[in-house]
């Protein structure tokens, strides 16, 4: 803690304005946040940094949670590790098609040609969108994505987050697309990737493929219809249903095995109202009693209960909605053949709220609607980005088993779950949670356009039908791969399409089946293998708590089946910001705050002190009073260290052998268990402790020791003198340093006055190294000369005196008195008092009375 020869350079108004431009060039230039890649893995410290989607801005969510990793990237680097802190950007999927869209007034369709003189139109018209080829699309979502790209890194870096920039990466990039494929190509060969042609979650909107960890369930209003199934010579039996515009899907009727209601005509048929197709009566353990009539009729598929009784009772399939969310043109086989043709005509292309009701009005006139719709509100599914409910619907898709429909996986994913250290605690039973309800394997593809597409082609029969189970897959060394535009091996490109060609597989992943490698790609997997070896696996996984079940899930689906192991040792889950109501924010309700604003109005430090005051795993408000008290934070920091600097002057050295004075190593005391605790809040990802004991502990530096030491410290250059201006010296390193990972552009300002290079490169404190400067310091001696001149500036200010007014005697009375001695002629000092008088009193709390000026008690 000993400083060399110096030289300060305090300015003469210390401003926050111009302070976040300043520190990010220095920063920037002189590379402080670089990582060193000479470190090896148990020196360093790696972070798998969240890619923020590209396809908009970034609002005050992103600022809060990312600063919550940045401070833990701070504290690491500054107790010596050698800190990977890479950036990504989640810039492939659907939200970036729908910004293009909207933004150039284009829509993607594969059959046309590609234009390689297109120009986006010069007044969009989102409504009017005009049609161009996929390869020209592909580079319109290039082009914008790259444009947002520098947006967030500006706003980043005048959040003063520490990332190492020379370490980005983009989800759609060449490095990322490769390592998508590979993986991929590699799940394929061990078997934990296949392809099925199954019922699908589908979204009519975009006309893609869902999976279960993208549905979201939303209350809608619908109605109860009360039909009657005919069967000869007995009574009809009566269903109620929600979808009656899934009859012609119908293949069931399905009641509870023990229900005595229904067990006489379990093994026998009905008949479907209108369209008289015969359906058998089946028993299931997933039927319930109390819904309804307590039985129900299975179709194929009105919902995901449909397509386990379709799966497991091994019923016929019967699909009536397209791939549009219209009803098909032509009527199932067994419509038709009951002569259903002429009413099914009636629904033929309808949207399904329109076949709805049809399908009711031709109840009513065959009689088999047994009561008006009765009104209901319910919960139906909904791709979380989606308008419209979905449907579900039979398609070939990808899959990778994640313990779905395995127990093995399944429970040696809830295992790596066990494994993980998760920041707070609780969030482990959501993880478990969602794995054990888990009932299908995880379908990673989609049918969209700007994506990382699948490394595989298949060969056509001499009919020019797709053999499927014969796909033709590339070596890994010519990844990454388009079969859109690439050819397979021993063919050439005018095959393509014809029989006893080739044809490329048209699906893109999901963007989570690249992100979730976001660890794997960032360390330079296959790529860079000195680097993996020396950040991977990663220390820290920083997150949202609403995508546990997909993004952080997926990464130790795909981290345990390449590496063997979890991609990260701790988890650190964020809560959510709720807007003014306490709803909270996401762009989708429209409430989002976008940060540009509020940085410029407050500051960048204010901003993060308002963040770091959030804990993890908790819900936090959007609060620009914080942020008020978070400039006023940064502003006194500032003045503080002009003052420290001034008072100590440029010839005392801080060093902990000259502070000899008992109030100057209680303060030291004091400082040493404030940095034991905040070290100890930060090695337990608790930065919100941390940052609430340290500027606890400043405010009361400020207030209290400062106007204790002033006058002894201004007075000569006695020991006494020399004493306070060391401590104050060594007190204002420390609290630079600990503030550092909280308001890092204040703390590097108020640290270049008098110090050369960063802070952010400094040593944290060591707690023992001030325990040693304080030389068995009492803590109480500050604390109790601070409760007793608080106690002298009341009697002042409720006499309404200026507190520059000699009071003729302070009496101090109770069992502290033997502290308050040792700060005697400080607190004389500072309390202006000409006699101070003590009784000690082992049964009182501290007491003191005042004896105010003789004008003034008259």
């Amino acid at each position: 803690m000993t400083n060399r020869s110096r030289s300060f350079r305090v300015p003469d108004k210390p401003s926050l304005d111009g302070i976040e431009a300043k520190w990010v060039q220095v920063w920037d230039e002189s590379g402080v946040y670089h990582y060193d890649r000479t470190a090896s893995r148990a020196e360093t410290f790696s972070i798998d940094t969240p890619p923020p989607t590209v396809s908009g801005s970034l609002h005050i969510g992103h600022v809060f949670s990312y600063t919550h990793t940045d401070t833990v990237a701070r504290f690491q680097r500054m107790r010596g590790k050698a800190v990977f802190y890479p950036m990504g950007w989640d810039d492939n999927g659907l939200p970036t098609e729908r910004r293009v869209q909207n933004y150039y007034g284009v829509r993607c369709d594969p059959t046309v040609a590609y234009d390689p003189d297109f120009s986006p139109p010069a007044k969009p018209d989102p409504k009017r969108q005009v049609p161009i080829s996929r390869r020209n699309f592909i580079e319109l979502c290039d082009r914008l994505t790259a444009e947002d790209e520098k947006v967030f890194e500006s706003i980043w870096r005048r959040l003063g987050l520490s990332v190492d920039w020379r370490h980005t990466y983009a989800t759609i990039d060449t490095a990322s697309r490769a390592a998508s494929q590979r993986a991929f190509l590699r799940n394929l060969a061990r078997g934990e990737a296949y392809m099925a042609e199954a019922p699908t979650l589908w979204d009519v909107t975009f006309r893609t493929a869902v999976a279960q960890a993208e549905l979201e369930d939303r209350e809608r209003p619908s109605a109860y219809h009360k039909l009657a199934f005919h069967r000869d010579g007995a009574d009809p039996v009566v269903i109620e249903t929600t979808r009656p515009e899934l009859l012609p899907a119908c293949v069931a009727l399905v009641a509870h095995p023990d229900d005595p209601r229904y067990q006489p005509l379990f093994g026998q048929t009905v008949r479907t109202p209108v369209f008289g197709v015969e359906v058998p009566v089946v028993a299931h353990r997933l039927a319930d009693p109390d819904k309804g009539s307590g039985i129900a009729m299975i179709c194929t598929f009105g919902d995901t209960t449909d397509v386990t009784w379709w799966r497991e009772l091994q019923l016929p399939t019967r699909p009536v909605i397209g791939w549009d969310g219209r009803i098909v043109a032509d009527p199932p086989e067994a419509v038709a053949a009951a002569g259903g043709a002429e009413s099914y005509a009636r629904l033929a292309g309808a949207t399904v709220h329109t076949a709805r009701e049809r399908m009711v009005e031709m109840l009513r006139e065959s009689g088999d609607l047994l009561a008006e719709p009765a009104p209901i509100t319910h919960p139906v599914k909904f791709y979380e980005k989606g308008d419209k409910p979905l449907e579900i619907v039979t398609t070939r898709q990808w899959y990778i088993r994640n313990g779905g429909r395995d127990a093995a996986t399944r429970e040696a994913l809830l295992e790596r779950g066990r494994e993980l250290n998760w920041y707070p605690d609780h969030m482990r039973s959501r993880y478990e949670h969602w794995v054990a309800g888990l009932n299908g394997d995880w379908l990673i593809s989609r049918q969209r356009y700007f994506g990382v597409p699948f490394p595989v082609w298949y060969p056509l029969d001499s009919d020019g039908n797709p053999l499927y189970d014969s796909p033709l897959l590339p070596e890994e060394s010519r990844l990454p791969v388009d079969p859109s535009s690439d050819v397979p091996d021993g063919y050439t490109e005018d095959q393509r399409g014809r029989p006893g060609g080739f044809i490329g597989d048209p699906d893109v992943m999901d963007t989570w089946a690249t992100s979730s490698l976001s660890p794997q790609i960032a360390a330079g997997w296959e790529r860079d293998p000195d680097l993996f070896e020396r950040v991977f696996p990663m220390d820290l996984r920083p997150q949202g708590q609403d995508i546990i079940r997909t993004w952080l899930f997926a990464t130790v689906v795909r981290a345990h089946f390449e590496n063997g192991t979890l991609p990260w040792s701790s988890a650190a889950i964020s809560g959510w910001i709720l807007d003014p109501d306490r709803k909270k924010m996401s762009k989708s309700k429209g409430n989002v705050v976008t940060p540009i604003d509020l940085l410029e109005k407050y500051s960048s430090d204010a901003i993060r002190y308002w963040a770091a005051s959030g804990r993890l795993g908790t819900d936090t408000a959007l609060d620009e009073g914080q942020m008020k008290v978070g400039r006023r934070l940064a502003i006194k920091i500032l003045n503080a260290g002009k003052f420290a600097l001034s008072v100590a002057g440029q010839d005392t050295p801080a060093d902990p052998a000259a502070v000899t004075e008992p109030l100057d190593r209680s303060m030291l005391a004091a400082l040493a268990d404030v940095v034991e605790d905040a070290t100890a809040a930060f090695d337990n990802y608790d930065h919100t402790r941390a940052l609430e004991r340290v500027e606890r502990f400043f405010w009361e530096f400020c207030d209290d020791y400062l106007e204790l030491v002033k006058a002894r410290a201004y007075d000569s250059a006695s020991p006494a003198a020399t004493s306070a201006r060391a401590a104050l010296l060594i007190a204002l390193s420390a609290l630079q340093r600990l503030f550092a990972p909280f308001l890092p552009f204040v703390a590097d300002e108020v640290w270049s006055w008098w110090h050369d290079g960063s802070v952010h490169a400094a040593s944290w404190p060591d707690t023992d190294e001030f325990r040693a400067a304080a030389r068995d310091g009492d803590p109480a001696v500050l604390a109790a000369a601070s409760e007793v001149l608080r106690m002298v500036r009341k009697a002042k200010s409720e006499a309404k005196l200026s507190m520059r007014v000699e009071v003729e005697r302070v009496a101090v009375r109770g069992k502290h008195v033997p502290q308050v001695r040792l700060a005697a002629d400080d607190l004389a000092a500072a309390g202006r008092a000409t006699r101070i008088d003590f009784e000690d009193a082992d049964d009182l709390d501290l007491q003191v009375e005042v004896s105010l000026p003789a004008e003034q008690a008259e």
